[in-house]
């Protein structure tokens, strides 16, 4: 087996894993959305909607003081 061949052979093999790990990220983004887990068009309109006195899109829960005296 040469070089070129094996490296034809790794690109094919490395696209496919790329395609699959892409592919597989896209399902879960579209089921966590429809569980109800995240909203992701929220975060969508970040870019939109910038301005310094616009609303959060999720609220920070109570910081947890880690000295307590």
């Amino acid at each position: 087996m040469s070089m070129d061949q094996l490296s034809i052979y790794l690109y094919v093999i490395g696209s496919g894993i790329t395609v699959v790990v892409f592919y597989s990220y896209i399902v879960y983004l579209y089921r966590s959305e429809k569980h109800g887990k995240k909203d992701y068009e929220k975060y969508g309109k970040i870019a939109l909607d910038d301005e310094i006195d616009s609303t959060p899109v999720e609220t920070n829960p109570e910081p947890v003081n880690k000295n307590k005296e």
